[in-house]
């Protein structure tokens, strides 16, 4: 005796929770796509006689910490030994190469010890940027 159902299944697969993984796996690949430098093939390119010089900028970390010990680019000094490191980076640095100086000084330092150190990046002409903090 064969038994017949009344209602036929089909198959069905949920792809709901499919969206969100698409777009967790799309915004990971897209951060880490921007993160990797990929070989570059050299080529020796044309000259042309009204081309521009690139310029690139490289900046130097110099932070404070509220018992006024200094760092540039995580290398402890003292305030005194700014001003020749500052220079001798400066130095370093190419003809198509501008400098900036991110100046991160703690918010209970006065504001004499910040301008102190402006004024030693203005000495040796170093645009100087201050990092600050929205409010939360």
């Amino acid at each position: 005796m064969k038994i017949e159902r009344k209602k036929t299944r089909t198959a069905e697969v949920y792809t709901a929770s499919l969206n969100d993984i698409m777009f967790f796996l799309l915004l990971f690949f897209l951060i880490i796509s921007t993160m990797v430098t990929p070989a570059a093939i050299r080529v020796l390119l044309p000259n042309a006689s009204t081309s521009e010089q690139v310029v690139t900028k490289k900046n130097i970390n110099l932070i404070i910490t509220k018992d006024l010990k200094y760092f540039i680019d995580d290398k402890e000094m003292q305030k005194g030994e700014i001003e020749p490191a500052l220079l001798s980076i400066l130095e370093k640095k190419s003809e198509n190469e501008e400098m900036n100086v991110l100046l991160q000084a703690d918010r209970s330092l006065s504001l004499q010890d910040v301008v102190d150190i402006i004024d030693i990046g203005n000495k040796v002409k170093v645009k100087m940027i201050l990092f600050t903090q929205r409010p939360d």
